[in-house]
């Protein structure tokens, strides 16, 4: 499939985050993640596809800091990653908020650990909590709020630490068609007012392609980088006045959405 009109992309310039280089990862018997090279500049939105057991979860944990490489090397702003630090934030499919808390407090436990004075940390609270639309709920707890909703406040809190990235792993994978489809507009919405940079897992390639500015297409046994394809969508939806069901079913996005969808099907059929 071809189109006379293509849509070029080319990301913002900036300054490269983290760098991944040769970077492999065995358990016993199991090579998990081989020869992996992957570039992240700031400010871009990178989601990562693939088939399942193709390495995704295990990238990321050698980023957090959770995993250690077998061999290779990732690095953060020219550091070595060696283990968790205060300059990644994880967010995973379940919020794990703390019930005894409420929302406001929550969203407050980043800054107020790193000792930022109160009046400070309010300010960023209110900022946040105003940016994912839940400032009325504030004083509510996270189990009076809809899967959805606490879902917001896990990512106004990662947001509230201020970190160089946002790692996040299957954020809407327990979430209902609708209200996933309505987080994914919220959080490109969020990704293009803050300029985070973001890593994304998904196994929703309509989501990847949706959302990211780059999508890494992984393959399995051992995981390793098929392809990387730039996708100026989200760029699109945030930026004119298009509705993500008219970004959705433009022939383009259509067509990257599809070739990604066969490169991952006839990776599960080797």
């Amino acid at each position: 499939m071809s189109f006379s009109n293509p849509v070029i992309f080319e990301p913002d310039p900036g300054k490269e985050l983290l760098s991944i280089r040769d970077l492999s990862v065995r358990f016993d018997k199991v090579e998990a993640l081989r020869a992996v090279n992957l570039d992240v500049r700031q400010g871009e939105f990178i989601a990562v596809v693939g088939p399942s057991g193709c390495g995704k979860s295990t990238l990321l944990h050698v980023i957090a800091g959770f995993l250690q490489p077998t061999s290779g090397s990732a690095k953060l702003n020219g550091e070595e990653i060696r283990k968790p630090g205060a300059d990644r934030t994880v967010v995973l499919q379940q919020p794990a908020l703390f019930q005894w808390l409420n929302v406001y407090e929550n969203v407050e436990l980043g800054p107020k650990a790193r000792g930022v004075p109160k009046a400070e940390r309010h300010e960023t609270v209110q900022k946040y909590l105003d940016l994912v639309g839940l400032s009325h709920v504030q004083k509510s707890h996270s189990y009076e709020l809809s899967g959805g909703m606490q879902q917001r406040v896990s990512l106004a809190r990662a947001l509230a630490n201020d970190t160089s990235i946002l790692l996040v792993d299957e954020p809407f994978g327990a979430l209902d068609a609708l209200t996933r489809d309505r987080m994914q507009r919220e959080i490109v919405r969020i990704w293009h007012e803050t300029g985070k940079t973001v890593l994304f897992i998904t196994h929703d390639v309509e989501e990847a392609v949706f959302c990211a500015t780059s999508i890494v297409v992984m393959a399995a046994s051992p995981g390793r980088v098929l392809e990387q394809h730039p996708a100026p969508f989200s760029r699109m939806y945030a930026e004119h006045d298009l509705g993500a069901r008219a970004v959705k079913s433009r022939p383009d996005f259509i067509e990257l959405r599809e070739k990604i969808l066969a490169q991952i099907v006839g990776e599960d059929l080797d």
